[in-house]
């Protein structure tokens, strides 16, 4: 929503300022420079990016009109799971080895519906505990296993943004060429009255300012934001790691999740007490002691 707004702040700032001088916004209606711009942008970018990064751009600029990727519930029912897998794991983690194998068709996993409407982190969740399962409990190796998964789900986080900067920085060269282009079709009339050459002339020029327009109004913005909210979905991984890390260090249940809490920003960070809350809620829900 905020995203949205922006859009229009930029568009109505720009238009309206120009028409306040007293200028013509028909002026600035140049589809065909449009056409040109907006369509070379999109080839290099065809040309640049994988498939996948393709159909992950047009579901990120979708997701950014939705807010912050997390919310304090979210993040609730994720300590709430880990609570209760590491209360498992102190026991017999056997107990609960099929749906670890099977995390998606799982009946224990999907008392948490909000982690598990999302297949990626329950797979996250469920891989480690089943490494714990194999006898892999070593807290400095399991460390770096993380480190190393997250590096990969980062970078794979910025494939995204780190092409749409591409794209806008290209954008006011692309406008570039469209001005010039506009430039040739004004000399071929150059026999023409001053007021006809000069209107030529005028949306040559909108190519330049169409380019600039879109680079930094448009394309860098939501490359920016996309990178923002790419770094929030890390957050909610980094947050697992701290609590994993914490429970191999042999620290109580609560005590982990505490530890995880605290990686939280503040303004989605459910409190202490929160926390205490949920997991005892997810133990009737469960039916395993805390």
């Amino acid at each position: 929503m905020f995203a949205l707004l922006g859009f229009i702040l930029v568009f109505g700032s720009v238009l309206g300022g120009f028409a306040a001088m007293g200028g013509n916004l028909w002026v600035l209606w140049q589809p065909w420079e449009l056409v040109i711009i907006i369509g070379a942008a999109l080839g290099a970018f065809v040309i640049a990016n994988p498939k996948s990064v393709l159909r992950d751009t047009f579901k990120a600029c979708r997701s950014v009109l939705r807010g912050k990727p997390y919310n304090k519930a979210e993040y609730l029912e994720m300590f709430s799971l880990l609570y209760m897998l590491f209360k498992v794991s102190k026991d017999d983690l056997r107990k609960i080895e099929k749906d670890l194998d099977s995390p998606n068709r799982s009946s224990f996993f999907k008392k948490f519906p909000l982690v598990s409407q999302n297949p990626r982190n329950v797979r996250f969740i469920a891989d480690y505990f089943r490494l714990f399962l194999l006898g892999s409990s070593k807290s400095h190796e399991m460390e770096a296993l993380l480190d190393t998964e997250l590096d990969s789900i980062e970078r794979e986080l910025n494939r995204v943004p780190n092409a749409l900067y591409t794209v806008a920085d290209s954008l006011p060269a692309l406008g570039i060429v469209a001005a010039v282009l506009g430039v040739i079709k004004a000399m071929g009339s150059i026999n023409q009255p001053p007021e006809v050459l000069g209107m030529l002339i005028g949306g040559a020029l909108v190519g330049t300012f169409l380019g600039v327009l879109l680079s930094y109004g448009v394309v860098g913005p939501l490359a920016n934001a996309i990178r923002a909210r790419g770094e929030q979905e890390l957050a909610y991984y980094i947050a697992i790691k701290t609590s994993i890390i914490a429970f191999l260090n042999d620290y109580p249940p609560q005590i982990c999740a505490e530890y995880g809490r605290k990686t939280i920003s503040a303004d989605v960070r459910p409190a202490f007490e929160e926390v205490e809350k949920a997991t005892y809620e997810a133990a009737k829900k469960t039916g395993i002691n805390v």
